[in-house]
C-alpha cells in the first residue's frame, strides 16, 4: 500500500508534533495540526480559545456520542450542539486538507475523517518513560516540572475524551491504529526513521 496520509493522535510528552514536523519538513509533505483549527476558526469566525472550550466541554457520555455521530452522519448539522458542530467542522476540514496532497494530520480524529480514503497509515505514538516524558514537557513547552505530571494527566484524559466522544472508540485501543511507536524505546530518531520509510516505499 502506498502511503498517501499518516494520522498521528500521541500521548502529551511523547514528542509526537515533533516528530511529526520532522517527518513532513525532510519528506516536503504537509503537516497539519494546530492549522485545522486555525482553518476552522478563520472559516467559522469563531476564536481559538472558543473552539479549544467546546473541545474541552465534549462529553465523554455514550449518549451524546450516540447522538453527535447520528446527527454528523445524517448531516443534520443544525441539530448538532456547539461542540459537535465544531468537530463536524475540523473533520471537514481535514478532508480538504488531504485533497491537497500527501499529508500528516495530528490529533483531531482525523483517522476519522479519512476512513473512507486510500492509503491511509494510523499511528499513535507513546512514550513508556515517565522521566522522559517530564524532561519533554518541562523543555519543549516551558511547564514547571512541579506541574509537568497534572499538566500531561489533564492532556491525555482532554484527548481521550474527545476521541471517544467523536468516534465511540477508545484512545488507547491498539485495534485503532496500524503502527504504534514508544519514543522512549525508538527515541525521536528512531520514530521519525520508522515513518519516513513508510513515506518513501
Amino acid at each position: 500500500m502506498k502511503i498517501r496520509y499518516i494520522t498521528i493522535e500521541r500521548e502529551y510528552g511523547s514528542g509526537g508534533t515533533r516528530i511529526a514536523k520532522r517527518v513532513a519538513e525532510e519528506t516536503g509533505i504537509s503537516c497539519y495540526g494546530r492549522e485545522i483549527l486555525e482553518a476552522v476558526s478563520k472559516r467559522y469566525g469563531v476564536s481559538l480559545d472558543e473552539i479549544q472550550k467546546y473541545e474541552e466541554k465534549v462529553s465523554n457520555s455514550f449518549l451524546y456520542t450516540v447522538y453527535m455521530m447520528t446527527q454528523a452522519n445524517s448531516g443534520n448539522s443544525d441539530m448538532l450542539s456547539k461542540e459537535g458542530y465544531i468537530f463536524v467542522a475540523e473533520q471537514a476540514e481535514i478532508q480538504k486538507m488531504a485533497h491537497n496532497g500527501r499529508s500528516i494530520f495530528l490529533g483531531h480524529c482525523a483517522s476519522e475523517a479519512l476512513k473512507d480514503e486510500k492509503g491511509v497509515l494510523r499511528v499513535f505514538i507513546r512514550c513508556s518513560d515517565n522521566e522522559m516524558k517530564k524532561k519533554y514537557i518541562t523543555e519543549e513547552y516551558g511547564i514547571p516540572e512541579k506541574d509537568a505530571e497534572s499538566v500531561r494527566k489533564y492532556f491525555d484524559k482532554k484527548r481521550a475524551n474527545y476521541f471517544y466522544a467523536n468516534t465511540a472508540k477508545h484512545w488507547q485501543d491498539t485495534k485503532n491504529y496500524d503502527l504504534i511507536m514508544d519514543s522512549a524505546v525508538l527515541g525521536i530518531d528512531g520514530c521519525v526513521a520508522v515513518l519516513k520509510s513508510l513515506v518513501n516505499m
